[in-house]
């Protein structure tokens, strides 16, 4: 039998947990201290060496086997970019809307950039359709079985909502999409490293995320899967050097994409960001995203019970199979309680009239204490 990680060592490593109540993973990660390490680490080397483009792609280079790893992919099928948007908008440039099957579906659950994207790309002739919720705040399956036709190319749907914590049955709708011709692209930006994801067993064909959040590494760096059987299909129309086949050809009359995902990427990797992002992936993947998936999944429904039966009102199904990290608990006004409970050192985040609490594996009881003393003693602003 595996033992249980040692979640108290696990916190004292993220510095801050010993004087916040800290459930705000999902805007910005805690920073550890060998993430803090990591970072002061690419300082030193620039100190010391000034100019080390093989030391720099080698950091690239680990970024990229830890996703692969973490999402049980091949290094070939990620991208190493500077953020989601970043890894959509290369995808974006690779397909071609002019044709029958010029419709992008997305969910109403989306990121705002995981829309705008694909709005973007309508002088390109894509027409977008969104998928409404239902009355309880969740995109149930039958609302996407309406929508997804013999005209859609692309569906995008969220693993997790940013807004209220649900999660979308990504295999309905791959299903779906499967049956009716269409490709799926999956937004793991609220779930990577919190949640386990196995690329090849979902059956997507693209997924996006970042290192900011629960893959505890920093701003400025993220990752694009793309299915191997796609790479060679899709060129897309936003390149680089570091997407060329031969990175050190500098060759300036022609573009001759690499035959893997790298075609995906840009220009100049970001080369302090990638330091910080190894360091933080290689935490998670040492704990294991099952247990940390597992202590998540404690956490917050030890808090959603607590706060229910003290009378707040969630917006997060309490199923676990429907939720992810947030627990979204409704406020007349989100940001004046966001503001109170800082000051009394629980850190959240808000959105709409959604005060968000979210959880990792380095918060403990003491946190969830923490927020519901703080949520009940401003019952004037519960709704």
């Amino acid at each position: 039998m595996t033992a249980e990680p040692d979640w108290a060592a696990f916190r004292a490593l993220f510095p801050t947990t010993q004087h916040k109540a800290y459930l705000a993973s999902g805007s910005y990660g805690l920073l550890a201290r060998p993430v803090e390490a990591a970072v002061r680490r690419y300082l030193d080397d620039r100190l010391k060496t000034g100019v080390d483009w093989g030391g720099w792609g080698e950091r690239q280079e680990a970024v990229r086997e830890a996703v692969a790893g973490l999402l049980n992919a091949t290094t070939d099928e990620i991208a190493v970019t500077t953020s989601a948007s970043a890894g959509i908008n290369s995808l974006a440039s690779a397909l071609d809307f002019s044709g029958p099957r010029n419709k992008v579906v997305v969910s109403n659950l989306e990121f705002p950039t995981g829309a705008q994207i694909w709005h973007a790309q309508a002088p390109r002739g894509a027409v977008v359709e969104h998928v409404p919720e239902a009355a309880d705040g969740t995109v149930p399956l039958e609302h996407f079985e309406r929508l997804i036709d013999e005209r859609t190319q692309l569906v995008q749907i969220t693993h997790v909502c940013y807004r209220n914590g649900a999660r979308i049955d990504v295999a309905g709708v791959v299903k779906l999409a499967r049956e009716r011709g269409a490709m799926v692209l999956l937004d793991a930006f609220q779930s990577a490293g919190a949640v386990n994801i196995d690329v090849a067993a979902l059956d997507v064909d693209f997924a996006v995320g970042g290192m900011l959040k629960y893959l505890l590494g920093t701003a400025g760096v993220g990752w694009l899967y793309v299915a191997r059987r796609h790479i060679q299909a899709l060129t897309p129309t936003v390149s680089g050097w570091f997407a060329q086949a031969d990175i050190g050809a500098m060759d300036i009359f022609a573009n001759t994409p690499s035959p893997t995902a790298r075609r995906f990427e840009t220009g100049t990797p970001p080369v302090p960001n990638c330091y910080a992002a190894e360091a933080g992936i290689a935490l998670i993947r040492e704990i294991g995203v099952p247990a940390i998936e597992a202590r998540i999944r404690d956490l917050t429904g030890q808090a959603m019970d607590r706060l229910a039966a003290a009378g707040c009102t969630l917006a997060t199904p309490r199923d676990d199979a429907r939720r992810g990290p947030q627990v979204a608990i409704r406020s007349t006004d989100a940001a004046a309680m966001t503001e109170r409970l800082a000051a009394r050192g629980v850190v959240v985040s808000w959105r709409e009239d959604k005060v968000r609490a979210m959880f990792h594996a380095y918060n403990d009881g003491s946190d969830i204490d923490a927020l519901v003393e703080g949520l009940t003693d401003n019952r004037d602003l519960l709704a």
